[in-house]
């Protein structure tokens, strides 16, 4: 009995150690990851260029950064870095993008889980592997192409290249679907639904963790992309997105006069996302999981 106590008092404590190192461990990353965004927010709200200190912009020193909003007030009037113009661009292209892509994305998922026709899997495993070469192999002739179309000066052709492959990223949607029992697509064509009805009024109701998760992955990719962004706009100002308008800030001919106006323009287009992520989080999860159960 006083054994089994011992052992029991010992597992314990054993866990009870196992756990503080865990945690200890949890917090020392979550200050790693927090700190710049940390240090973005203060810069945003610093009066002056200081992108060295950290130290004098939270002190208040001598010499260090007095708070002021001015930032996101130059962010939105400044006309030679017109940041209003860019978040548009960037907006329309990201939502028209995501609202395409992901109906194109589930679409070809469904018609790959659940028909059944030839060269179905030799298709499957040549999108993967055409998936393996990074997008940028392709952007001269890309170029070329929406030269022939006279779109090569238009940013938002953007949308047509993104749309373009976006039925490559079946698999993760695909697995998802997996997961549904094929039963209920049996029992909708006795009633007498056609697949176009099975996909959109029984399979979908049942999928929102794997739309929430392909429509943010279709939003984000776009939000954030700059080379294809920034070989389309060609120095055109007016064209640029937000990520290639926001690097110009920071060349070396801006960035004395620029750089807190550009940690202000990141807390403008970060925060949204990131609330995006934090309210749809439990459903972007399932989608990843879910889609991970089979291939």
């Amino acid at each position: 009995m006083n054994s089994a106590k011992k052992n029991y008092r010992s597992h314990k404590r054993a866990l009870k150690i196992r756990n503080f190192f865990v945690y200890f461990l949890l917090i020392v990353m979550s200050i790693i990851w927090l700190t710049p965004f940390v240090y973005l927010v203060l810069q945003s709200f610093a009066s002056n260029y200081s992108p060295s200190y950290f130290g004098p912009v939270i002190s208040g020193a001598e010499g260090s950064p007095h708070w002021t909003g001015e930032n996101y007030v130059r962010l939105f009037t400044d006309n030679t870095m017109p940041f209003w113009r860019w978040y548009v661009n960037t907006l329309i292209i990201s939502i028209v993008t995501c609202i395409i892509e992901t109906v194109m994305v589930l679409g070809t998922s469904y018609a790959f889980s659940r028909l059944r026709f030839k060269l179905r899997k030799p298709l499957m495993k040549l999108i993967l592997v055409l998936g393996m070469f990074p997008g940028f192999l392709s952007m001269i002739i890309i170029y070329f192409i929406l030269k022939l179309l006279h779109m090569e000066g238009n940013i938002f052709s953007l949308i047509f290249i993104y749309i373009g492959g976006s039925a490559m990223q079946y698999y993760i949607a695909k697995g998802f679907f997996d997961t549904i029992p094929r039963s209920l697509d049996e029992a909708a064509m006795i009633d007498g639904a056609n697949k176009n009805t099975i996909f959109w009024h029984v399979i979908m109701p049942l999928s929102k963790p794997i739309v929430v998760y392909t429509a943010l992955i279709a939003f984000t990719a776009p939000w954030g992309d700059f080379m294809m962004a920034s070989y389309l706009a060609q120095g055109n100002v007016s064209n640029f997105t937000v990520a290639v308008g926001m690097q110009t800030m920071i060349d070396k001919f801006h960035i004395a006069d620029y750089y807190n106006v550009f940690c202000a323009g990141g807390v403008v287009i970060g925060v949204p996302i990131a609330a995006l992520f934090f309210w749809l989080q439990r459903y972007y999860v399932a989608g990843i999981t879910g889609g991970a159960v089979k291939g």
